[in-house]
C-alpha cells in the first residue's frame, strides 16, 4: 500500500502519511469474509495511489493501482490476476478522522472506492481456486455501484467510458460473459495449479481455456474484462506457450490474435521459441 503526492507542491506532506496508514488499515483490518485464513494465506494485493491534485484541505484527485497476484500449487511463482489503473480517483480525506464505510448509504467517497475493489479482489481471487466462487463478492461490488449511481464523484456510472468500476462489475455479473468466469477457474486451479507436476496436461487446459475469451470477445470485442485479462496475462502467455508444441501454439495463436491484437508482436514470439 503506498501513496505517491509527488505532483503536489507545499510543505505539509505529512497528511499523505496518515493517509496511507489510515487506508492500510482499514483494508487489511475490516473483516471482509466471513472465511478465516492464517497470516500466510492472505491475498496478495497492492494498492497504490498517486494523489495529482489538491482541492482546498480535504478534497484529493489522482488514481487508483490495483494489483492482484496469486500463488501457484507446487510453485514459488505468483501469477498475476488484476492490474488495474481506475483515473476516476476523486475523494475527501480528513486527517485523524476514522474512515467509516456504510454498506447501505453513499456516504464517504473514499470507503466506497476502497471496499469496491476489496470485493474485486476478492471475487477474482475466489474465482480462480472455484467455479464461480467469486459471486457474493462480486454482489458486494454491484451493491456499492448500485448505490452510487448520484455520486458526484465520476467512474461509477455506465454513461462515464467503457472502462471504469461500473463496466467492470456489469461485464463479471453479466451471464452473456460467464465464459469469463470459467475461463478464471481453469486457467488457475486446472492449468497453472498443475504445470509444474504435468507441463503438458496444465498447459493443454490453458489452451482450451482460453477458447472462453474468444467467446466473450464475439460477444462483445470492447468488454473491460478482455481487456484487464490480457493486461495481466499477455507475458504469462507468451512464456507458457513457448514450450508447447506447434500446433498447439498454432491453436492458441489463433485465439490471442483475434481476442488481443493489440499484443500481436508480443505473441509473435511464441511461434519463433525453439522446440526442444
Amino acid at each position: 500500500m503506498s501513496v505517491s503526492s509527488s505532483r503536489i507542491e507545499g510543505t505539509y506532506k505529512e497528511i499523505f502519511q496518515t493517509m496511507r496508514n489510515d487506508i492500510s488499515e482499514f483494508m487489511n483490518n475490516r473483516k471482509w469474509t466471513d472465511h478465516q485464513f492464517a497470516v500466510d494465506e492472505r491475498i496478495i494485493c497492492t494498492i497504490f495511489i498517486q494523489v495529482m491534485d489538491q482541492i482546498g484541505a480535504d478534497e484529493f484527485k489522482g488514481s487508483i493501482q490495483v494489483q492482484l497476484n496469486r500463488p501457484i500449487f507446487n510453485s514459488s511463482y505468483q501469477t498475476p490476476i488484476l492490474n488495474i489503473k481506475d483515473n476516476d480517483f476523486d475523494v475527501r480525506y480528513v486527517e485523524f478522522q476514522p474512515l467509516e464505510y456504510n454498506e447501505t448509504a453513499n456516504t464517504n467517497a473514499l470507503t466506497n472506492v476502497l471496499a469496491y475493489y476489496a470485493y474485486i479482489i476478492l471475487g477474482f481471487d475466489y474465482d480462480s481456486y472455484s467455479p464461480m466462487g467469486g459471486t457474493p463478492y462480486f454482489q458486494k461490488a454491484r451493491d456499492i455501484v448500485n448505490k452510487s449511481q448520484n455520486a458526484r464523484e465520476k467512474g461509477w456510472r455506465a454513461f462515464e467510458g467503457n472502462y471504469n468500476r461500473f463496466w467492470l462489475i456489469d461485464n463479471v455479473t453479466n451471464k452473456a460473459y460467464s465464459p469469463f468466469r470459467d475461463l478464471m477457474y481453469r486457467y488457475h486451479r486446472l492449468g497453472l495449479d498443475v504445470i509444474s507436476e504435468k507441463p503438458d496436461m496444465g498447459r493443454a487446459e490453458i489452451a482450451d481455456a482460453l477458447k472462453n475469451m474468444q467467446k466473450v470477445y464475439r460477444a462483445r470485442p470492447d468488454t473491460y474484462i478482455n481487456r484487464i485479462f490480457f493486461d495481466a496475462k499477455s507475458d504469462e502467455i507468451v512464456n507458457i506457450f513457448s514450450k508447447g508444441s506447434t500446433d498447439e501454439r498454432s491453436r492458441v495463436m489463433t485465439v490471442l490474435t483475434e481476442c488481443d491484437p493489440a499484443n500481436s508482436e508480443k505473441y509473435d514470439k511464441i511461434m519463433q521459441a525453439k522446440i526442444f
